[in-house]
């Protein structure tokens, strides 16, 4: 297994991971098959998504705010990040994905993101060949 740290500098924000997943598989010799991309943080997930356009980005955070808003009197949770635990359940913190001839075989316009919710923080990504 290959780890890698992201550093974020918002409160919300997606972070492109898709060189840093490649690298890693350079690094652990995989060419073929499948690998496992993964986030062991409880406010951090991992997604993929359109990557050209970051509007898509900020669209896809503004919308998860929409479903899972900051503040809720209902909320007892004490750190108050109720929200970012939401966020991260939706989106998944994990991603299975092929793999062909040393790189990830994504769509024309996916990227692999880190989506922290409750940052900025330097999450940890692991990437472990399966």
């Amino acid at each position: 297994m290959e780890t890698f740290s992201v550093r974020t500098s918002a409160f919300k924000q997606m972070v492109k991971i898709t060189a840093q997943v490649e690298e890693a598989l350079a690094r652990l010799g995989v060419r073929e098959g499948s690998v496992l991309v993964y986030s062991p943080h409880t406010t951090a997930g991992i997604v993929v998504q359109e990557g050209a356009d970051p509007d898509v980005a900020r669209d896809l955070l503004g919308r998860l705010a929409e479903i899972a808003p900051r503040q809720r009197p209902q909320d007892r949770h004490i750190e108050g990040n109720s929200d970012a635990h939401l966020q991260t359940a939706l989106v998944g913190n994990a991603q299975v994905l092929p793999v062909r001839d040393g790189r990830l075989a994504l769509g024309r316009w996916q990227h692999v993101f880190l989506a922290e919710f409750d940052g900025p923080r330097q999450p940890q990504v692991w990437v472990q060949p399966l």
